[in-house]
């Protein structure tokens, strides 16, 4: 979750797709639901707050023409603009996740709206701040700190508006920007309603007899059934549901590239990809080398998918196979208070403070849990309660992916505690490039406190598959994501157009060749060109890639903090607190890993290839 810099609020859900079998809400205990009263005791007490924050919106424009007139009256401004931000984020995070409990409650949602109106108001009337502090040298503002040291806290977010400068704009040009903040969220907005609340849901009879109403927590849910019959039914009839709503995604989705690409040509940027990376010092080349390495390392991911084929025993790889498990007769399923247990034991080498804090999580209902009717699908940690403490949702469903995705949601969750508790509030949040790192951190830990637990070869064999189909999904899947969102955006700006269509064409290219469907190692059906519109993160404006990229960084660190290495956990510490006080790619470098080089991929692939030797040896071994 990011803060709100200058007057602008960024929501960032920090998702992955689970497996979810929905129940009444009422049914679930409340130790496994989140206690929102800690941000808000009543939606009375939020709107009370609400009317406050209205009215403090009177007083921005009283400001104006003074900033710069002395180092007071620019602390005056950024404090003001602080406070704003801290109670902005608490009035979103309630609202927002009040409606992620049930997104069919038209309640929360119209709360939200409220408030996207209001912050596009306050956005245009704070539009001249940006403006007016740039009008001054930096020479002029490193005196002000000198002169004011509470001004020291905003250096680094002061530093980086004047590193941007050439993309800030007039304060008339500034203030049309914030008010298009009103309805520029608008095909998301569409999207996520459409998708989790009204698209009706189409009914199959699976191959016992039973008939069963495919809803996306549903599709997950049999997509990684071992009966291949029941998978086949579903896969046709899920994707197929998809395909009759195909044009109305697709006006969504290119509702929402149009919105990204008026951002970059507005503020002159050269491509949406650089108006994306540029704030957060990201080079172009770190996107474009990631998808370049990905596709020269395929053969690597055929391998992968060769031995999928090899443990099903089918003369046929589908796409459709790829969820289901590997290995038969072993139950991977854990409840939840036995999945938290695992997590907090994997953990342990972070030290006693992490773990306790993690512990914390759970006992005191920071973590709604289990899925529910209404209830918005996937996963995601929400940190932005700077007074209070992070949030995260599941949906739980007792595997073991399940469990993986709770130790990556503390990943997150820890992150924000860390920096928020070390961290003054203007350099609190962090990029979300970093962001995943911490995540698929806390995965690489659960596998290998895994692995070094059990000695069966079958219940080891599932656990290497898992973690191999965490390559799958979080290094050459959300790679194949980051290709195909850059390719809809190059396209929009050739002028070229974006229909239903078009994005399953793409997809569908992009899709085949990274499974290698014409050399016929994996069969990816002609319904599958509609999974595009299921990936709710092409809404979040070149987010993806960063799952893969902290993939990498992720698995260079963990090797060195479960070496022993104490320095090494000491800078992996304080990375997780380090918030956004330097650069993204700097705060890795001080962690130990470099992201401008192809070393943390190479590595990442070197781990990939060590653990599919290791489940070579186990099948040969078995006579598979």
């Amino acid at each position: 979750m990011q803060k709100i810099k200058f007057l602008a609020l960024l929501l960032v859900l920090f998702s992955l797709t689970t497996t979810a079998q929905q129940r009444n809400r009422t049914d679930i205990a409340d130790q496994y639901k989140w206690d929102l009263t800690d941000i808000f005791p009543s939606d009375e007490d939020w709107r009370t707050a609400f009317d406050e924050l209205s009215q403090k919106l009177e007083t921005v424009e009283s400001f104006k023409g003074s900033i710069m007139q002395s180092p007071e009256n620019l602390l005056k401004v950024l404090q003001f603009n602080s406070a704003l931000s801290m109670e902005a984020s608490k009035l979103y995070i309630y609202a927002s996740m009040n409606s992620d409990l049930d997104t069919r409650d038209s309640k929360y949602n119209g709360m939200q709206q409220e408030l996207r109106h209001l912050f596009s108001t306050l956005g245009a009337k704070a539009a001249f701040i940006q403006p007016e502090i740039l009008e001054a040298d930096w020479s002029t503002v490193e005196s002000f700190i000198e002169q004011e040291p509470k001004l020291a806290i905003y250096r680094m977010p002061l530093e980086n508006t004047f590193r941007t400068k050439a993309h800030s704009l007039s304060e008339n040009e500034e203030r049309i920007m914030a008010l298009t903040g009103n309805m520029s969220g608008t095909a998301a907005s569409v999207y996520n309603t459409f998708r989790n609340a009204e698209m009706p849901a189409p009914e199959v009879t699976l191959s016992d007899g039973q008939k069963l109403k495919v809803s996306s927590s549903e599709y997950s849910r049999i997509r990684a059934s071992a009966n291949r019959a029941d998978r086949e039914i579903v896969f046709q009839a899920y994707w197929d549901n998809y395909a009759r709503f195909k044009a109305s995604y697709g006006e969504m989705l290119s509702g929402n590239v149009k919105t990204d690409i008026f951002r970059a040509q507005a503020r002159h940027y050269d491509s949406s990809l650089q108006a994306a990376l540029y704030p957060n010092n990201i080079p172009v080349e770190v996107y474009q080398a990631l998808i370049d390495n990905v596709n020269k390392n395929l053969p690597a991911f055929h391998r992968y998918l060769q031995i999928k084929k090899r443990m099903l025993a089918v003369d046929t790889l589908k796409y459709l196979d790829l969820y289901a498990p590997a290995v038969k007769n072993v139950d991977l399923s854990y409840t939840y208070d036995e999945g938290a247990k695992l997590v907090i034991d994997a953990l342990k080498p972070l030290g006693k403070e992490y773990v306790a804090t993690v512990k914390k999580a759970i006992d005191e209902r920071w973590i709604d849990v289990y899925p529910s009717q209404g209830k918005t699908t996937g996963a995601y940690s929400n940190g932005a309660f700077y007074e209070g403490h992070p949030y995260i949702l599941l949906n739980y469903n007792d595997l073991y992916e399940d469990v993986s995705t709770l130790a990556h949601e503390l990943g997150h969750t820890m992150q924000s505690y860390f920096s928020n508790k070390t961290q003054p509030y203007p350099t609190s949040d962090y990029a979300i490039f970093v962001a995943e790192v911490a995540s698929t951190f806390n995965e690489v830990l659960l596998f290998n406190y895994m692995i070094d637990k059990v000695k069966d070869d079958d219940i080891k064999l599932s656990l290497l598959m898992n973690w191999l189909d965490g390559f799958r999904g979080t290094l050459f899947r959300q790679t194949q994501f980051a290709e195909f969102e850059l390719k809809i955006h190059e396209e929009a700006e050739q002028g070229k157009p974006l229909t239903g269509d078009s994005f399953s064409d793409i997809y569908s290219d992009i899709v085949k060749r990274y499974y290698g469907h014409d050399k016929g190692i994996c069969v990816v059906d002609d319904y599958i060109n509609m999974e595009w519109a299921y990936i709710p993160h092409f809404y979040y404006n070149y987010y993806v890639y960063q799952y893969s990229t902290s993939f990498t960084a992720s698995i260079s660190l963990a090797e060195k903090v479960m070496s022993g290495d104490k320095k090494a956990l000491e800078n992996y510490m304080a990375f997780l607190a380090a918030g956004s006080s330097d650069y993204p790619i700097e705060l890795l470098k001080q962690a130990g890993v470099d992201m401008t080089t192809a070393e943390p991929f190479e590595k990442a692939i070197q781990a990939m290839n060590k653990v599919m030797d290791e489940i070579e040896t186990i099948l040969d071994k078995k006579g598979m």
